[in-house]
């Protein structure tokens, strides 16, 4: 992957698949109810129709959620990856809220009594209970995800979703002696090949990635870079990564005052090829404070890497736009060319609120003079207000030729979205990355 265009087919290939393998239930549970009979057989096939794709979804949801390094590279990195489980996550919840809505509407023509006996049969029949227990313990852990319930804690929501396998199973219960939506024995092969890959995909997250994708690392330094914001050196076994992607650590320092025993993502700062691993973090939780005063000497676990921000080996014309702690792809981007050698065509705009802030300003401006090609544009908030297409325009006159990469946060992000499209540059060469994994 070693070009631009060849990570748009590896991610267009990948999206393929998973759109064909979205598309491909309903379809089918549709094909096999078709026409049907009777005055309520509309209402029959779409209930049919929502339990199969819903199911289907949610599997295949489970199926994204593992975390195997590399295994998000194809589809554009581990944050894109998961925004299409997101998306799949939620169109199973709502398409499995409709199927009993749409299976009882079946019936309506009978009267309250058969729609009631749709929704609570009799205590023996039991696959239709089944079912309202997935749907109840889908309802626990999707909640929090939704906005309206306000931002839940990191820890709390990792935990809850672990309740998707136990709905998971729920729904293949429901749905195994309910095969009337598609045909047998393509209904068995079907949900015992979703079931299969969904199970070891929770098998790896819940338990063996802690065993086999888990490193072991030293913290050797705490480096202060400002107010709040440290880089960590941790030394262990090497570890192969591109500039821009990032790892979750686990520290395990007992004098920590929150994290302890916690995996969380950060961004590495370090060159690929360096020797020791390097980790910058900023106060932006309880978890992330603590380790601005975790204990040189400490153990460290480290998984990953994930991601795909930067072009692993690109050096098409790019605009690099970093602000605050979202500057450290760049960094490492930056190590990484100076580290390499040779020529590149990319303009880095180092966006903070003022100096004291801009912790590696002084670092990337000394490499900027032995990297042919790399030019460093500074701007603070507190002097220059926010940036202006005036400000892009000056210092990137050839903007609308550029790859335009915007790291920080989600303010910084819109607002450059807005500048590059009013200069010209298409959606295809912008490409935005804020630290959001909940």
């Amino acid at each position: 992957m070693s070009s631009i265009s060849e990570d748009r087919v590896l991610s267009a290939s990948a999206i393929t698949v998973v759109a064909l393998v979205v598309l491909v239930p309903p379809a089918w549970a549709l094909w096999s109810a078709w026409p049907g009979s009777g005055s309520n057989a509309a209402w029959r096939i779409a209930g049919q129709v929502s339990g199969v794709a819903g199911l289907s979804w949610l599997l295949l949801a489970l199926v994204l959620s593992v975390r195997v390094p590399g295994w998000d590279m194809p589809f554009g990195g581990l944050l894109r990856l998961w925004r299409i489980h997101h998306w799949l996550g939620a169109a199973s919840f709502v398409a499995l809220l409709l199927h009993p809505l749409l299976a009882s509407l079946a019936r309506a023509a009978d009267g309250p009594a058969a729609v009631l006996a749709t929704l609570t049969p009799p205590p023996g029949y039991w696959p239709v209970w089944v079912g309202w227990a997935a749907l109840l313990v889908m309802m626990a852990f999707m909640a929090p995800t939704f906005s309206f319930f306000g931002r839940p804690e990191y820890q709390r929501w990792k935990w809850l979703h672990r309740l998707s396998g136990l709905a998971a199973a729920l729904g293949l219960l429901h749905a195994w002696p309910l095969t009337a939506a598609l045909p047998t024995p393509a209904a068995f092969w079907w949900w015992a090949g979703l079931g299969a890959l969904a199970t070891a995909a929770m098998g790896w997250r819940i338990a063996l990635s802690r065993w086999l994708g888990r490193r072991a690392y030293v913290i050797t330094e705490v480096t202060p870079l400002a107010p709040r914001v440290v880089e960590l050196t941790l030394a262990g076994p090497p570890l192969e990564h591109h500039p821009g992607q990032f790892v979750y650590l686990t520290p395990f320092d007992s004098l920590l005052d929150a994290g302890r025993g916690e995996e969380h993502p950060y961004t590495l700062s370090s060159a690929p090829g360096e020797p020791h691993l390097r980790i910058a973090i900023k106060d932006l939780g309880d978890a992330s404070r603590a380790l601005l005063d975790v204990t040189p000497g400490s153990r460290a676990a480290v998984e990953g890497p994930y991601g795909r921000f930067l072009p692993t080996a690109s050096r098409d014309p790019a605009l690099w736009i970093g602000g605050g702690i979202g500057m450290t792809p760049f960094v490492s981007a930056a190590r990484a060319l100076d580290a390499a050698g040779g020529a590149v065509d990319t303009h880095l705009i180092y966006c903070a609120n003022d100096p004291s802030r801009a912790y590696f300003l002084a670092e990337l401006e000394a490499i900027v003079r032995r990297v042919d090609g790399l030019v460093l544009h500074a701007h603070f908030f507190a002097e220059e207000g926010p940036l202006t297409a005036a400000f892009l325009a000056h210092r990137v006159p050839d903007l609308d030729q550029r790859r335009v990469l915007v790291c920080g946060p989600q303010p910084l992000i819109d607002l450059s979205r807005a500048l590059a499209r009013d200069a010209g540059v298409p959606t295809s060469r912008f490409l935005s990355e804020e630290f959001d994994l909940l």
